[in-house]
């Protein structure tokens, strides 16, 4: 089974239980690290709603575990990881950079533009396909994200 039917195949086996549970599903990747199979599951909970915690996990991760032990739809050896993004979460989907506009995030870039690859600032706008980063200085860098290797959140103390 190719790599992104396994996801579909998690996201929809947790789509009810998530929403019953105000959970949100943040990002789904099956990848391979040396020898190894992951499936990693991260979840959220609506801003207002609070943090994810540790009993928070193990409720998703024994659920998702029972629905894949009955569906079997993974073929190999594989460990389930089911975790928070985290407070300097990775901005994966379209609907993460719109969520997150106004905050602080750091931005890679695959190629330089102007000499920079790197670019921290305010996430001031995206509308699904491009978004405009304000740097320190006050320079907005209009990206399309096809440009964009890697996006988190800064964490600002």
């Amino acid at each position: 089974m190719a790599k992104k039917k396994i996801t579909e195949v998690v996201e929809e086996l947790l789509a009810g239980f998530m929403e019953n549970e105000g959970y949100e599903l943040y990002n789904t990747e099956f990848i391979k690290e040396g020898k190894d199979w992951f499936l990693r599951v991260y979840i959220d909970k609506p801003e207002e709603e609070g943090y994810i915690g540790t009993e928070d996990c193990e409720k998703v991760s024994r659920y998702l575990s029972d629905r894949l032990d009955e569906a079997d739809p993974i073929d190999k050896v594989y460990y389930l990881e089911v975790s928070s993004p985290g407070m300097d979460r990775v901005l994966v989907k379209p609907e993460h950079y719109v969520r997150y506009t106004g905050r602080e995030v750091e931005v890679r870039l695959y190629k330089g533009i102007d000499g920079a690859k790197n670019i921290s600032g305010t996430l001031k706008y995206s509308d699904g396909s491009r978004v405009v980063v304000a740097d320190a200085t006050g320079k907005e860098w209009n990206l399309t994200l096809d440009e964009i290797a890697r996006t988190r959140l800064a964490v600002v103390f």
